[in-house]
């Protein structure tokens, strides 16, 4: 197991060894062996990517790259995919909830994770409930 993170922007809260240890954390909670990437960027990139890959032109919080998924599938077994967090986006998000920017990227890196293992809010309500309840659970463990 081991988790990669990448900055490519930095803001004040926001320390890479919490990230890559939040990310440990998850990781062995959710008994997964693999190898996870996070990369943390401002919304000019994750805007980029967001259009590229998704073709939706517009800044957004957090994207997943699954690596289990798509024409890529099972070339690399052990690697789980990349997580790409928007600093800009947790910075604004945190403060409107009134919580830390490090609180809302450990948030974030969780919903991108279970978003590479296949979860998905988007699909139905009922999915999302499933989706959302086990984030809650993640991250109140990662709390103890």
């Amino acid at each position: 197991m081991s988790a990669t993170v990448a900055s490519r922007c930095r803001r004040a809260g926001v320390r890479v060894r919490a990230v890559r240890r939040d990310a440990a954390r998850l990781l062995r909670l959710l008994d997964l062996d693999d190898e996870l990437s996070i990369a943390l960027v401002d919304d000019a990139e994750i805007r980029r990517l967001n259009a590229t890959y998704r073709h939706i032109d517009r800044a957004t919080d957090v994207l997943a790259f699954a690596m289990r998924e798509g024409d890529g599938r099972g070339l690399h077994p052990a690697v789980l995919g990349d997580v790409v967090i928007s600093l800009d986006a947790a910075a604004r998000q945190a403060s409107a909830r009134r919580v830390t920017v490090e609180d809302e990227v450990r948030l974030l890196l969780t919903h991108g994770l279970l978003h590479l293992l296949g979860y998905d809010h988007e699909r139905s309500p009922a999915e999302a409930r499933r989706m959302f309840g086990r984030q809650r659970s993640l991250l109140a463990r990662l709390r103890e």
